[in-house]
């Protein structure tokens, strides 16, 4: 009796082991896979918040997007206000350049940004032009849209949420904008960009 059972079982545990979800030629689209990235700081990162100067936020990419971190840079007292935006701007690329802390680096925060300069405008620019060491053209997708949205939320910017940019060369600069969809998904939305008046 018992050996008539044993391949009465063998079959049953092959029908139970098919059972379940069964596959589907439809293509279906449930989003990137599960990441273990937290792309939130555990406890306040103390490292950043110690250095003196104007509290500023700059974006720093995490996982595919952007997330707004807490920095401060200093400005010198009395600095004009042409002076003081681009000693902002420079702060702000500096900062955007520093390898992320500790805290920032377990959380899975990285920046595309590498050392690079900023200057005032030229002569026949707009007034509030900032002019990049780096053609913004030449920079990556990641390190534009870290520049921009972190230019465009900070005193360096008009106050219209958008930044006007140019590079070392002849080219003249643009106006950038910072929208919800590069902040999303930088590295395949650049931010739009039109051209401006000359100054």
């Amino acid at each position: 009796m018992t050996v008539r059972r044993l391949p009465a079982l063998g079959v049953l545990a092959l029908l139970l082991a098919g059972c379940g979800i069964r596959a589907t030629e439809v293509p279906t689209d449930f989003g990137p896979a599960p990441s273990r990235v937290r792309c939130s700081l555990a406890e306040p990162d103390t490292e950043r918040r110690t250095t003196p100067g104007m509290p500023v936020q700059v974006f720093l990419l995490c996982g595919s997007s952007l997330v707004a971190v807490d920095r401060t840079v200093r400005v010198p007292d009395g600095a004009a206000d042409s002076e003081r935006r681009v000693l902002v701007a420079q702060g702000l690329l500096d900062e955007l350049a520093a390898p992320p802390s500790a805290a920032e680096k377990e959380a899975g925060y990285t920046s595309d940004v590498r050392g690079t300069s900023v200057g005032g405008p030229r002569r026949d620019d707009p007034e509030d032009t900032l002019r990049l060491g780096t053609a913004p053209d030449d920079l990556t997708s990641y390190a534009l849209a870290q520049i921009v949205c972190t230019f465009s939320d900070s005193a360096a910017a008009e106050g219209d949420g958008s930044v006007i940019l140019g590079g070392p060369g002849e080219q003249g600069p643009r106006r950038y904008t910072c929208t919800d969809e590069v902040r999303a998904r930088p590295g395949s939305n650049e931010p739009p960009s039109s051209e401006v008046a000359a100054g």
